[in-house]
């Protein structure tokens, strides 16, 4: 992170990831509306584990673009094995994309071994991650009281919701809603790292009266004023809630959309087996109908048998 392709290779990666969950989770809820039971990932028709291997494939991505392809030296320490300080937010950075990728494979042993606290172990470990990931924002050694500051600050409101979700989603199992918004919050996570990093590394977009200056190796937004930095700071709210807004039309839209469509495939389902177990009760009624008219053939033919061998 630090620029442009690190805050937008990661935003895409979290927006992919909370398209996913949601379509996943509406789709199955639709489905299964009353035995519905939330699931941390989904397994999909090419690979069970596809989207776990994408997460520690991002995951390992992002550890080598933080520790060893960025840095001039495509090394992270100093010449005496120390840190450097213009380096350690890339080991903030890093110790977050570590800790999806311990959930990640751990999600995929406790898949293969199967213990009876796979679901609770899973959602704890993705947990951890959004724990870590709040952690190292919130105490960023990034700028703090600047126009980045404020995006990072908005964007741990975001994360704050996909940790109480995650960790709410433990204790219950099969809320949908408690699996809707952690999908939700996801996805928006995704949208502003995109937004932050076309909004802090594009000259054309930085708020008037303010530029980017380069500090520690790495280029920042600094506004000439107070009255500039307030200005900057109101703007990135408004274009939080703004996002805010949007990101609750369409999830809402979506998930209209996918009940209206899955939902609809389930009711027809339902409807051709009672069609069907209807003609099979006609069957048997109208099978059954024909032994009594037989039956009642052969009595009346009985009956009249008998009075003619009494005459005789």
């Amino acid at each position: 992170m630090g620029t442009l392709v690190g805050h937008v290779a990661p935003g895409f990666a979290f927006l992919a990831l909370g398209l996913w969950h949601l379509f996943s989770h509406i789709r199955l809820h639709a489905q299964q509306p009353s035995s519905y039971r939330s699931s941390p990932w989904f397994p999909t028709s090419k690979s069970r584990y596809l989207e776990l291997f994408l997460i520690m494939l991002a995951s390992s991505v992002s550890v080598s673009m933080e520790l060893f392809i960025g840095p001039e030296s495509h090394q992270p320490f100093d010449s005496d094995g120390t840190i450097p300080s213009n380096h350690l937010h890339n080991f903030e950075h890093s110790s977050i994309s570590i800790t999806f990728f311990v959930y990640a494979a751990f999600a995929v042993l406790l898949d293969r071994i199967g213990p009876a606290a796979q679901y609770g172990l899973t959602q704890f470990l993705g947990a951890l991650a959004f724990g870590q990931q709040l952690f190292l924002f919130h105490l960023h050694s990034a700028d703090h009281m600047g126009v980045e500051g404020q995006y990072h600050f908005l964007l741990q409101i975001v994360i704050a919701v996909s940790l109480a979700t995650t960790l709410m989603g433990i204790g219950l199992p099969e809320s949908f809603m408690v699996s809707f918004v952690r999908s939700a919050s996801i996805t928006f996570q995704g949208v502003w790292f995109v937004v932050m990093g076309y909004a802090l590394w594009t000259p054309s977009l930085i708020p008037k009266g303010c530029s980017l200056a380069l500090e520690e190796g790495h280029q920042v937004v600094r506004c000439h004023g107070e009255e500039a930095l307030h200005r900057a700071k109101s703007l990135v709210n408004i274009q939080f809630s703004w996002l805010l807004i949007a990101i609750t039309i369409f999830v809402i839209s979506f998930y209209l959309v996918l009940v209206r469509f899955y939902g609809e495939k389930v009711e027809y389902s339902m409807l051709t087996k009672e069609h069907l177990l209807c003609e099979e009760s006609d069957d048997v009624e109208s099978q059954e109908g024909g032994k009594v008219g037989e039956r009642k053939s052969f009595m009346e033919i009985g009956r009249g048998s008998v009075p003619n061998d009494m005459e005789r």
